[in-house]
């Protein structure tokens, strides 16, 4: 799980300043203000971890990736070549990091990890890619107790410094020779254990890293069309995929799964799971995943809305199911201590199916498994006020429906000021209470109710007259 972040010189983004993350962590705001760039940042170190080129320092995406930020001169604040992106953050981990240094025997366990760098451009003629500098903090109940670092020297010829604090570093005896360019944007290359009688521990960290972004997920706002058939390969995908392609193989591969989703709750099969969101929101009465025939793999889904006594195909019924099933599915479906990107959720859902959304997510991040919590995070960018107004209802109503508190709960707004985008931290307190609320925030609704109010007393006037 993600504690902290910061993004610098990234698309809008001058600073984002430090962004507080938590179990649900939501992002509103007005159109073109900075908002969906955020997560679209944790998707590029993503597929840069992902990508088979070692050498390359941020992956700004293809045709078959989750986002697509063309050069480096496109993701980079004002297209200003010369500025660099600079980004940091801070991460649970699960399990603990435990190493020893070889030379002295003494023993280095943390259960948090921080992460910063900084990524530029040379200028022309080049104009490549380079890491200025990278460096991991580890951290045992928030205190840092050990930190290591690699600065670029300033010869132009890609040689990087090593440095540590709180942790001797020893060099090796034999000829100097120069250590070359990290791995991608977060890794110490191999010369660094070659280097120094001690470090093998930096391939910890680098696979820390790794470990990370392989639970990071990502769903986008416009989900795929449902169709009447699908085909299984019997293979379990990693996730439902980026416009939800695989929601129904996920469906079918987590069969045999057993979650709970609300603490004290019974254990239901990943299909009851499912259903019982899909009732509560009031979109279906009851959903059926089955195999047409034992002889084909090919598998449909039934669904029986409400005030209905007969079950039809997914395509027959409102999109918004087919919009809101992949969001569940994936929510769900994600391995424990997942992080899941989700933009608008809500999409196509009717009030109060959005306001029920809040729920389902709350019973996201208290679900468990095989008897331990999932820990799953979201990060979730939305519109919708109605799924605001039911977690602030939650918090503080904590401990009768649904336990959420104010600290599980990080809310920003997006809005821009003279053209500069501003992320600002919302501050709901124990009552579930907005602190600064911010003007407008989701319309001027006491102004829409006044203005009604004066035209329809004109118009009784006029008419009157």
């Amino acid at each position: 799980m993600f504690h902290r972040l910061r993004i610098k010189n990234f698309k809008l983004w001058e600073d984002t300043r430090d962004i507080r993350m938590a179990p649900i962590t939501l992002f509103f705001g007005t159109n073109s203000s900075g908002k969906s760039s955020i997560g679209q940042f944790l998707m590029l170190l993503k597929q840069t971890i992902e990508s088979s080129d070692r050498s390359i320092v941020l992956n700004p995406g293809g045709k078959n990736t989750a986002v697509q930020l063309g050069s480096y001169k496109e993701m980079v604040l004002h297209r200003a070549a010369e500025r660099r992106i600079e980004f940091g953050y801070t991460w649970d981990l699960i399990p603990e990091l435990k190493f020893n240094n070889i030379l002295d025997g003494s023993k280095f366990e943390g259960d948090q990890m921080t992460f910063s760098a900084v990524a530029g451009m040379t200028p022309p003629p080049n104009e490549k890619l380079f890491v200025g500098n990278l460096a991991y903090g580890l951290l045992s109940s928030q205190k840092e107790i050990m930190s290591i670092w690699m600065n670029r020297k300033n010869t132009g010829n890609d040689e990087y410094k090593v440095a540590s604090s709180l942790y001797e570093l020893k060099r090796k005896q034999m000829r100097v020779w120069p250590i070359r360019t990290p791995v991608r944007f977060y890794g110490f290359p191999d010369e660094v254990v070659a280097y120094y009688q001690n470090a093998d521990f930096v391939q910890l960290l680098n696979l820390a890293q790794e470990r990370l972004f392989q639970k990071v997920f990502y769903l986008g706002p416009l989900r795929t069309k449902t169709e009447r058939i699908y085909s299984w390969a019997g293979v379990a995908p990693d996730h439902v995929g980026y416009s939800g392609d695989n929601t129904v193989a996920a469906m079918i591969a987590a069969k045999s799964r057993k979650l709970s989703v609300r603490i004290k709750a019974g254990r239901m099969s990943f299909e009851e799971v499912i259903a019982s969101k899909l009732l509560e929101m009031g979109l279906v009465e009851e959903i059926k995943l089955q195999r047409i025939s034992e002889k084909r793999d090919d598998y449909e889904i039934k669904v029986r809305t409400p005030g209905s006594k007969v079950f039809v195909d997914l395509p027959d019924v409102g999109v918004g199911i087919s919009q809101v099933l992949p969001v569940l599915v994936q929510c769900f479906y994600a391995p424990a201590n997942s992080i899941i990107i989700l933009e608008q959720p809500e999409i196509h859902l009717h009030p109060k199916a959005q306001v029920t959304l809040a729920d389902v997510l709350i019973d996201v991040v208290n679900s468990r498994e095989n008897g331990q919590p999932r820990n799953v995070q979201l990060i979730v960018e939305t519109h919708s006020e109605h799924f605001l107004r039911r977690l602030q209802r939650r918090v503080a109503e904590n401990g009768k429906e649904k336990q959420i508190d104010q600290n599980s709960v990080a809310a920003y707004f997006a809005s821009t000021n003279k053209g500069k985008p501003v992320l600002e931290p919302l501050q709901i307190d124990e009552y579930g209470n907005i602190k600064n609320w911010p003007g407008h925030f989701f319309g001027d609704e006491m102004g829409e109710v006044l203005a009604q109010t004066k035209a329809a007393m004109e118009r009784r006037r006029s008419k009157k007259q």
